[in-house]
């Protein structure tokens, strides 16, 4: 089990706790029918009937918003009537920032093309706004900081306010995925209620999940490396929680979809390697519930920590001999949107399973290894 912290508290710390307020502070500011949330949702829905392209773009955490902002949008999309099914004109899909700037036309005409970037500054994201720009779409962005560089670039810029105190971003994560819902509700034209979100998060910081999230990082923190599994909205916190581990406590990790670990990746583990298995989307759970349960024996055959991040109504399905680093719970919350739940509910116990992983291995993670000289020099060399 690590041991207790003591002396200030870190960033990371405080911005986890404060995330339940911070949600429903966010989802009120964006609710106004006449506000930015509300024109970006009707640029979208005019977007998608036109069945022209909808991109979202980010890079490392803002990538994997970008990521959730998509599948929120496709969600409220379907519930609107608009195209949804991946690949169709007019369905929200996720491209990340470089890429889309290389791109000889990033979205073009009658487009949109929407930016995550928590502080306004990344030289990628905001190079793949302007190509957007030049080539003719709208341009919009959700970013904390509505004057940067970024928010010059954009016509609807959605801000969330709400800025990071650590450069292991927490609330640079959570804050796109609570405008997504936001935005997402206007899209659909319903509501989401923001003492569900803000209960939910919450739910996260109680006593009986702080247990067990504390026990899996003690199971965990000593190993050689991680690997964080997901399937449907689960492979986002899935990248989430692999860039923090690597960001905030200098473990190597890496992210695997639920199918492509049990296609051949099995022979690179081990009984020192660590695994999560996030499992929390409710859509098709049958049939991922049976391939992750198929993950978790083949991984006890192996001997590997293996831990799950899931709902109470799936764990009734997990043998305990399949979770030997334990297993943290989230609510369901039926009141929500599938990919809302699930990304809302995996959000602070991925956080917290870094933090309390670095206070285990004595990292503090607010700078992301920035406070080695070596390793800042190689940031500044890689520019």
């Amino acid at each position: 089990m690590p041991s207790a912290r003591t002396g200030p508290p870190f960033h990371m710390t405080e911005m986890i706790e404060a995330e339940p307020a911070l949600a429903e502070r966010i989802l009120m500011r964006l609710a106004a029918p006449e506000g930015a949330a509300s024109s970006l949702a009707d640029t979208i829905r005019a977007t998608a009937r036109a069945g022209k392209p909808i991109i979202v773009v980010g890079c490392g955490t803002s990538e994997h918003g970008a990521l959730a902002v998509a599948a929120i949008l496709r969600d409220a999309n379907r519930s609107a009537g608009l195209p949804s099914s991946p690949g169709t004109g007019g369905s929200p899909l996720a491209v990340q920032a470089l890429e889309g700037a290389l791109e000889p036309i990033l979205g073009g005409p009658g487009a949109v093309v929407i930016g995550i970037s928590h502080e306004g500054g990344t030289w990628a994201t905001n190079r793949a706004l302007s190509a957007a720009r030049d080539a003719g779409a709208t341009v919009a962005i959700i970013t904390a900081a509505s004057e940067s560089p970024g928010g010059s670039v954009a016509n609807i810029v959605i801000s969330t306010e709400e800025m990071d105190g650590s450069w292991c971003h927490t609330v640079g994560y959570l804050s796109p995925i609570i405008a997504a819902a936001a935005i997402g509700a206007h899209v659909a034209r319903s509501a989401i209620d923001p003492m569900v979100v803000s209960a939910l998060l919450a739910a996260s910081l109680s006593e009986a999940t702080t247990k067990a999230v504390s026990a899996m990082a003690g199971e965990l923190h000593d190993a050689d490396r991680l690997l964080v599994v997901g399937s449907g909205s689960d492979r986002v916190a899935a990248r989430e929680l692999t860039l923090k581990i690597e960001e905030g406590t200098h473990l190597p990790a890496a992210m695997r979809d639920l199918e492509t670990l049990l296609h051949g990746h099995l022979a690179g583990v081990d009984a020192r390697t660590g695994l999560v298995l996030i499992l929390t989307d409710p859509v098709a759970r049958g049939a991922r519930t049976a391939r992750g349960l198929d993950v978790l024996r083949a991984c006890r055959e192996l001997g590997l920590r293996t831990g799950v991040i899931t709902t109470p109504i799936v764990a009734e399905e997990i043998d305990p001999t399949l979770t030997p680093a334990g297993r943290i719970l989230i609510p369901e919350a039926p009141e929500l949107p599938d990919p809302v739940a699930s990304l809302i509910g995996t959000a602070i116990p991925l956080q917290r399973l870094t933090e309390r992983m670095a206070i285990a291995r004595g990292i503090n993670p607010d700078p992301i290894r920035r406070d080695d000289p070596r390793y800042l020099a190689a940031a500044d060399a890689a520019g």
